[in-house]
């Protein structure tokens, strides 16, 4: 396939055109056209996040409404329950789980984020968000999965945006007093669906930089009228990929296909705070023997957080040695820290070798270089747990 057939099978957000007329530099992503940095370049880009607010155009991520014909909010939690380790029958209105669509092995097939929309109008449906990469996967395996009288429907006439950094709340609240309400009201991973000026939005605190923020679900008519009025230049800038991916490192998070995969389950990669009490000790969900006894003995390896000795940054395949020299695994995702101006890396090592402080050693360019286990996330998350909780609408 030539370069321009390739070019021509890719997909664009709504925001495509706002990109472009930025100076965004585009980049094929997941099938499709992405902007992967601004003309105010990567480093800076992740910097003004931290300090301030980044608008991230993340619209290729799949949404979808998994419903039950019944409306009880029994009946659609319990079927998508028997495909993830989640606990979704207690979600309460307005409320948002983080989980892993599973393999029968345990393995992970996705992560996702399931939210019970804020309000009775809704009942007996949830929303899903899943990755750009896997959505067609994902839906495809959920639907087969899904019991007679649940339905999966995909949405593809909404954008996704991120609001993400110290000012989020602030732009938020700027845009009307419904905005207000839901900056000053609305707590870490939960949602609200309402009117923010002329615009019908579904918003929830949550986001994969660490930072306060929010993401927005927008109608695609409405995406760019929205994108223009978040960002002022001010306090608000559009961010490309590349700054998201190393502030999401920053924080800990695993990206799938790197950090995680069918090869790794939720417990191996330090996900086990995502299982609730009552799916460890009932389990019904794939692989749910495999993560019952990983919890009970632990595993084999771990995900852990690196930090490379002097300015050398050690990339995704990068083999990690013992002190003594001996193989004990490989980094998933590497790179340099614009926060912290130093390298970091997450990677699997053997358990015996995952305890805080271990000496490691990281073969860059043929050459071993000293490294050490840290705690993650590398730089403290800033989320908003201390904000008041939401359950309805404005």
């Amino acid at each position: 396939m030539t370069a321009a057939a390739h070019e021509a099978q890719l997909r664009r957000t709504p925001l495509y055109d706002a990109h472009v007329a930025l100076g965004a530099r585009m980049v094929p992503f997941a099938g499709y056209e992405m902007p992967v940095q601004y003309p105010l370049g990567i480093l800076k880009e992740h910097l003004w996040t931290r300090e301030h607010a980044g608008l991230f155009d993340v619209g290729h991520m799949g949404q979808a409404i998994v419903s039950a014909e019944d409306g009880r909010h029994a009946s659609v939690a319990a079927a998508f329950e028997a495909l993830v380790p989640a606990d979704l029958l207690s979600l309460r209105y307005g409320q948002q789980r983080y989980t892993q669509l599973l393999d029968d092995n345990g393995g992970i097939i996705d992560d996702l984020m399931v939210t019970r929309p804020s309000g009775p109008a809704r009942e007996g449906s949830l929303m899903l968000v899943v990755n750009a990469a896997r959505k067609d996967i994902d839906f495809a395996h959920i639907a087969a999965r899904l019991p007679t009288g649940v339905r999966l429907e995909p949405r593809t006439d909404y954008g996704l945006i991120a609001l993400q950094g110290p000012a989020a709340a602030a732009k938020l609240w700027s845009l009307s007093p419904a905005g207000g309400w839901v900056a000053k009201n609305l707590a870490f991973m939960s949602c609200w669906q309402g009117n923010i000026g002329t615009w019908q939005l579904g918003i929830s605190r949550s986001g994969y930089t660490g930072e306060d923020g929010f993401e927005i679900i927008v109608p695609a008519a409405d995406a760019v009228a929205l994108w223009q009025t978040l960002q002022d230049g001010k306090q608000v800038m559009p961010i490309g990929l590349g700054a998201r991916d190393s502030l999401r490192l920053e924080a800990g998070l695993c990206l799938y296909g790197h950090d995680i995969d069918e090869t790794t389950s939720p417990v191996e990669a330090g996900l086990a705070w995502s299982i609730q009490r009552r799916r460890r000790e009932q389990g019904g969900f794939p692989g749910a023997a495999r993560i019952q006894r990983e919890l009970r003995e632990g595993t084999t390896r771990r995900r852990v957080g690196i930090r490379p000795d002097g300015r050398a940054p050690a990339r995704e395949g990068t083999e990690i040695l013992t002190a003594s020299g001996e193989p004990i695994g490989r980094i998933t995702s590497g790179g340099f820290s614009p926060t912290l101006d130093a390298p970091i890396a997450m990677g699997y090592v053997n358990a015996t070798h995952a305890t805080l402080g271990t000496a490691l050693q990281l073969v860059v360019r043929g050459k071993p270089l000293p490294a050490r286990v840290v705690a993650l996330p590398f730089v403290p998350h800033r989320y908003a747990r201390g904000v008041a909780q939401a359950g309805g609408n404005a």
